[in-house]
């Protein structure tokens, strides 16, 4: 077949080429907020309008804009949805087992006030779980562990997707900051440095939103101790090992800090009032289990979290690259027709360079197998039956079906935004306004997340573009890169494929509208934010 090359100005006005690309962006937010459609139906509608102007506008062969959209469905389904579904798995085993009512019992022991016990769950655990895994893990589990613990479906969904801003940045031990300094040249402590100066008063803020949008300022009142002790911990914790250690440690050290932090100052502090999600202020009746008993109850998860970091640490991950020992466990399928006959064109690259299009099915090495690893571990010891567990997996796969659909629709969409050279368009006339660009910086970071679900997916797509963008206009390139993860981090909890993980977290399959409504304001205010200092500051 005939190779492509990518056209980044289709209509000779970049601006107005960036207004057509941005068609189907719009079209998708509308479909969801204005007319509320289910997810999986906004995205099937959001590919054929993006189809249509990849090959109408953009000249981009059918042929290659229908593989496109199966590799992003293809990417749809492993890793991400299958990390969702095992996730959700895992749970539904410790919940079925009568391990979770331990935990929940754990959590309670803590503090009965549920403001605090989000700052326990979607805020530390959640970072820690970020730090570990990432990839919509650490959402799918916080959120199903909040409803267990009585808040509301859609309660849950929305704190752990906003509580998920304070770790977003230093996922699966730091790769969003790491893939895109490598892709640059630059160093990767350097740019998490720079991050260091805005991510953590970002965490701080977190803290207190989340209390806020629970109870108000009259819960921020009632909890301002405990909010600060768990804020400033992990926000200092965070600097600190970004400007000394790096990014890949970043979530592990401060969620624990947070968590012990927060957990010993709460046996001598508790607020005057324990407010319940149902407006109750009694607590709740708990059971006295030994530690034994509670540690074997959050085995799966302390399993789990040991796991995925190995999983993630540079010796492993060795194992399975190109010319490493154990390369050929890891399956590539290069997509027929679409792989390296798309060309990518300067500037966005130094020279015209084949768009690689391979789908790695990495059963060994995957967040997903550390998961499977950990249900099969947990089944043993907590004498799980086989009838069990298919039941269980039958229940989870008819839960998931919808948000599944959501996930590959919307990843598909994406993909053809991706490699039709639509998001470079968008990109390249963000570039072009000259000394004010740091403050329209961070869009690029958050469309790269909103289109891919991924902060290290946007920085592989727009940090080759920040840092020589930077280098043009006189400012450090790592000062660009390091801004686009964090506008980047800001668009995590507006993500489609974020909402569909949430919303299949916590049964709300369908819905992903609501979730969708809730989160917006709150990631453009923190969009805005990112980018006002970011032009003070660099």
């Amino acid at each position: 077949m005939t190779v492509w090359n990518q056209i980044y100005d289709p209509l000779n006005n970049l601006w107005i080429s960036a207004l057509v690309a941005a068609i189907p962006i719009i079209f998708f937010i509308l479909m969801l907020t204005v007319l509320k459609l289910k997810g999986y139906i906004a995205g099937i509608y959001s590919i054929i309008v993006a189809a249509l102007v990849a090959i109408l506008v953009y000249k981009m062969p059918a042929i290659l804009v229908v593989m496109a959209a199966i590799y992003g469905a293809l990417a749809g389904i492993w890793p991400v949805a299958s990390i969702v579904f095992a996730a959700i798995f895992l749970y539904k085993i410790t919940v079925k087992t009568g391990k979770f009512a331990v935990i929940e019992n754990s959590i309670s022991f803590i503090t009965s006030d549920q403001r605090l016990q989000v700052l326990i769950v979607a805020f530390s655990f959640g970072a820690f779980l970020e730090g570990a895994a990432g990839f919509g893990a650490p959402v799918a589990i916080t959120a199903a562990i909040l409803v267990g613990l009585g808040f509301s479906p859609i309660y849950a969904a929305s704190l752990c997707l906003i509580a998920n801003i304070a770790g977003g940045a230093y996922g699966a031990m730091g790769i969003p900051v790491t893939v895109p300094a490598l892709l640059t040249g630059l160093d990767g402590l350097v740019v998490g440095r720079y991050t260091a100066l805005i991510i953590p008063f970002i965490s701080i803020f977190v803290a207190f939103l989340l209390v806020f949008i629970i109870d108000g300022f009259k819960g921020i009142k009632q909890t301002f101790p405990a909010i600060l002790v768990s804020g400033l911990s992990f926000a200092i914790t965070q600097a600190l090992v970004l400007y000394f250690i790096g990014a890949e440690l970043a979530n592990i050290f401060a969620a624990i800090i947070s968590l012990v932090t927060l957990a010993l100052f709460l046996q001598k502090w508790q607020p005057k009032e324990i407010y319940r999600v149902n407006h109750e202020m009694t607590e709740t009746n708990t059971n006295k289990y030994s530690l034994g008993q509670i540690a074997f109850a959050w085995m799966p998860f302390i399993f789990l979290t040991i796991c995925v970091t190995i999983f993630n640490l540079s010796f492993f991950k060795n194992l399975f690259i190109p010319g490493g020992p154990l390369e050929k466990l890891v399956f590539q399928l290069p997509i027929p027709f679409l792989n390296n006959n798309v060309m990518k064109l300067s500037p966005i690259v130094p020279e015209a360079t084949p768009y690689a299009a391979v789908f790695k099915l990495d059963l060994f090495s995957s967040t997903t197998t550390a998961i499977v690893i950990t249900i099969i571990v947990a089944s043993i010891i907590f004498k799980t039956g086989g009838r069990l567990l298919a039941e269980t997996a039958k229940e989870t796969f008819h839960e998931l079906l919808t948000p599944v659909l959501t996930i590959c629709s919307v990843l598909a969409f994406a993909y053809i935004c991706t490699y039709s050279g639509m998001s470079s368009t968008l990109g390249l006339a963000f570039a072009s306004t000259g000394g004010i660009f740091p403050l329209f910086s961070p869009i690029l970071g958050w469309l790269g997340v909103f289109l891919t679900g991924s902060v290290v997916n946007s920085g592989s797509l727009f940090a080759p573009l920040q840092s020589v963008t930077a280098t043009q206009i006189g400012i450090a390139p790592e000062t660009m890169v390091a801004v686009n993860v964090m506008g980047g981090t800001m668009a995590k909890m507006i993500s489609p494929q974020s909402i569909a993980v949430a919303a299949a977290a916590v049964g709300l399959a369908g819905k992903e509208s609501q979730l969708f409504s809730i989160t917006i304001k709150y990631s453009l205010a923190l969009l805005v934010v990112i980018g006002l200092v970011s032009i003070l500051i660099f």
